[in-house]
């Protein structure tokens, strides 16, 4: 019986999943998150291997491995640690990728079309018929990047800070702030925030209620969002026009917190995009955690046949 590992590393936890050709689940467990970036490729791949040895308890070696990580965005860091995976002998064969692939594996109906993910960051990638890619960088503003919830929250205290100083325009988004946070002013959150007295990954809480102001008719809260459904229709936009898809009916897959708490207004706003500039492309709301998506491609890589897949599918 051919057994295969399937893992999911995200910057909140590290999932991984056993099993075997037949689509059956051997066993399933969690870690901690996968951080290569700011903890180093040895103690990141250090979660991965206790999750498979420890929480697992499986202690051979699988016949494949596939993982699906985020931070793991340029073909150097995925050679790195597919060499730091297979030194601690957990396969025979290691395959590392970014885990935008996690979710178009998790959300299409096969293993070709376009995933855009909306989270803490936002990134896309496609892959045609042939097997052919088209990726981003995905580092951030240096590579051009703009929107997830960092950036939106970033976005939202830019404005609120402006707002209530004098220096932009008056926006429900201060109150937002000051609320959200129990201070009396924008300006103690933004000392707060510089001070360490807050930590900045709690500008990320104040995604939802950006939303929010937006849905009660603000104008620079409606703003962000109609600036993020163009980034997110230009990602798969672009994706589809590297691969030659345009004209060809294909999957857009959209997943992370943002896109799968399908606000009204966000939605709306792609639904003119997409019908305007790709009219084609079939959205599709990802359901399935990513690390499905990993096991799907663990089977395709071993030739496991539709009914394994099914199988598998079944358990979620």
């Amino acid at each position: 019986m051919v057994n295969v590992l399937a893992v999911d590393g995200g910057n909140s936890k590290t999932d991984v999943v056993l099993l075997n050709e037949l689509g059956e689940i051997l066993a399933r467990g969690r870690g901690g998150p996968f951080a290569p970036q700011s903890e180093g490729v040895g103690p990141a791949t250090d979660v991965i291997e206790r999750v498979v040895r420890q929480e697992i308890g499986f202690t051979g070696r699988a016949d494949h491995l596939v993982t699906f990580l985020a931070g793991v965005d340029l073909p150097e860091e995925e050679r790195a640690i597919e060499a730091e995976i297979s030194g601690r002998a957990l396969a025979r064969d290691v395959v590392v990728r970014n885990d935008t692939f996690a979710l178009l594996r998790s959300g299409a109906s096969g293993p070709w079309g376009v995933a855009v993910v909306c989270g803490a960051g936002i990134n896309a990638v496609g892959v045609a018929p042939s097997g052919r890619v088209a990726r981003f960088l995905s580092l951030g503003a240096i590579s051009g990047d703009w929107g997830g919830g960092l950036g939106l929250s970033s976005e939202t205290l830019w404005h609120a800070a402006r707002a209530e100083d004098g220096r932009g325009a008056p926006t429900g988004l201060a109150e937002l702030v000051r609320s959200h946070f129990g201070a009396d002013t924008v300006e103690r959150v933004v000392i707060d925030l510089h001070l360490g007295v807050l930590g900045r990954e709690r500008l990320l809480e104040l995604t939802p209620g950006l939303f929010r102001v937006a849905a009660d008719g603000d104008e620079i809260a409606r703003g962000l969002v109609s600036r993020l459904a163009d980034e997110i229709a230009t990602m798969a936009q672009v994706c589809l026009t590297r691969l030659d898809l345009l004209g060809t009916p294909t999957e857009v897959v959209l997943g992370g917190g943002v896109l799968r708490a399908r606000d009204p207004l966000l939605t709306t706003l792609l639904d003119e995009r997409f019908a305007a500039r790709m009219p084609l492309a079939e959205r599709v709301v990802a359901e399935l955690p990513p690390v499905v998506g990993a096991a799907l491609s663990a089977l395709d890589h071993i030739g496991a046949g539709e009914d394994a897949k099914a199988r598998l599918l079944g358990r979620f």
